[in-house]
C-alpha cells in the first residue's frame, strides 16, 4: 500500500466529516449551500484506479445521503461526476491530459480553475435538478446551482491551499 492510498482515505474521511459537521449547516440566503466534499472526487489521482474512484464516490454519496436524509441525490451526483471526470479533464487540459502530471493543488491556473468550475457546476446541476425534479423550477435550479458553485469553489480553493504542502 502506498502513501496515496492512505492520503485518499484521509481525504475521504476528513471531507465527509467536514461536510456533515460544518457545511451541511450552512444555508446562505435560504438557497446557497456549499458542497466541498466533491474535492475528494476532483483531487483523486488522475492515473488512479477508475473503479476505485467510482466505488468510493458511490460510498461518499451514500454516506452523505444517509446523514443528510436526501434520498440518493448525493450518490447520483457523485457517481456522475466521477464518471464524467475524464471528459472534464479533456475539456480543461486538452486531449493529452493522461500523459501530463496534473496536480490540482499547485498554483491555480486557468486550466485548473476551469476544471474546478465545470466539475463543481456539473455536480451541483445534477444535485439540484434531482432535488427539485420539476421543470417549472428551472430558473431556481439554475440560480441555486450557480450561486452554490461559486461558494463551493471559494471554499474548495481555501481548502486546497490549506492542505497544500509547503515547498522549501
Amino acid at each position: 500500500m502506498n502513501s496515496s492510498f492512505f492520503l485518499n482515505i484521509f481525504r475521504f474521511i476528513s471531507l465527509f466529516l467536514l461536510q456533515i459537521i460544518i457545511f451541511n449547516n450552512i444555508n446562505l440566503f435560504g438557497f446557497v449551500s456549499p458542497f466541498p466534499y466533491v474535492l475528494f472526487i476532483i483531487l483523486f489521482p488522475v492515473n488512479g484506479n477508475k473503479s476505485a474512484l467510482l466505488i468510493s464516490s458511490f460510498l461518499l454519496g451514500l454516506l452523505l445521503d444517509i446523514f443528510s436524509n436526501s434520498g440518493g441525490i448525493h450518490t447520483t451526483a457523485s457517481i456522475l461526476l466521477a464518471y464524467f471526470r475524464p471528459s472534464i479533464f479533456k475539456f480543461a487540459f486538452g486531449v493529452s491530459y493522461e500523459y501530463q502530471t496534473i496536480k490540482l493543488n499547485d498554483t491555480l491556473t486557468p486550466e485548473r480553475f476551469s476544471f474546478l468550475f465545470v466539475a463543481i457546476l456539473l455536480h451541483h446541476l445534477i444535485l439540484f435538478i434531482l432535488e427539485a425534479f420539476q421543470f417549472s423550477l428551472f430558473f431556481d435550479i439554475l440560480l441555486r446551482s450557480i450561486t452554490s458553485t461559486v461558494l463551493t469553489i471559494i471554499i474548495s480553493i481555501i481548502i486546497i491551499y490549506l492542505i497544500k504542502p509547503n515547498k522549501r
